[in-house]
């Protein structure tokens, strides 16, 4: 393999072994025999495992963002420059749950690698992943257009908790199929979205948004 086909191999196959057993459970040698190269190649092109990693992490977010963020430049120019909330939400949530949930196994590597580096506490992404926020808070400004009324600690908490639903959703899928019994649907993806959009945006338009929750006194 050229040096380029060697490195594109070694990513994928790190990608994949991590999204299906996660960052513990697999080592590097795990990673060189999936993709058929030797370990001095990893070495060679990232140095580290923690640099493989790093490296694997800030090339998936970013077609994971980018995604995003031209869901959100669509709905925003259809709108006029202020789209509806749920719109907003959809363009959050909608791409990495289409991608962890696609019968592409490519596509569906790269978001649940995504989906497990949010669940593992693992040095290299953990850094990364607390500066980048840059793109999160574009959904905040959208949203605060939209409900512009609004306090943004509610929009900050908005955008936690639907992507906490779509990671759990994902994450835990098949508990969800046992626990219903099969009555869940959890291939349709689309009809998954619009149930975490519209949980999503009750939350923020129900009466009390606004109003924080009281502790009870102490006695």
């Amino acid at each position: 393999m050229s040096s380029d086909q060697t490195r594109n191999a070694i990513l994928a196959a790190a990608e994949r072994l991590y999204a299906d057993h996660g960052f513990a459970e697999v080592s590097l040698r795990d990673i060189v025999a999936a993709a058929q190269v030797n370990l001095a190649a990893v070495n060679y092109h990232f140095g580290s495992k923690d640099e493989l990693i790093a490296e694997l992490f800030i090339s998936r977010a970013r077609i994971t963002t980018s995604e995003r963020l031209q869901e959100l430049k669509a709905a925003e120019q259809k709108a006029g420059g202020r789209a509806p909330v749920d719109a907003i939400l959809r363009a959050l949530v909608g791409p990495i749950l289409r991608g962890s949930l696609s019968p592409d196994p490519d596509r569906s590597a790269a978001a649940r690698f995504l989906i497990q580096a949010s669940i593992e506490a693992v040095a290299p992404i953990h850094k990364i992943k607390n500066r980048e926020i840059g793109h999160l808070k574009k959904f905040a400004a959208a949203m605060q257009r939209s409900l512009p009324e609004l306090d943004p600690v509610e929009i900050y908490w908005s955008i936690h908790f639907a992507l906490a639903m779509a990671h759990q959703t994902i994450r835990d899928r098949q508990r969800l199929i046992r626990l219903s019994e099969g009555a869940c649907d959890v291939d349709d993806v689309e009809a998954i979205i619009d149930r975490i959009v519209d949980v999503s945006v009750r939350g923020l338009i129900r009466s009390d948004a606004r109003v924080p929750a009281r502790r009870p006194a102490s006695v």
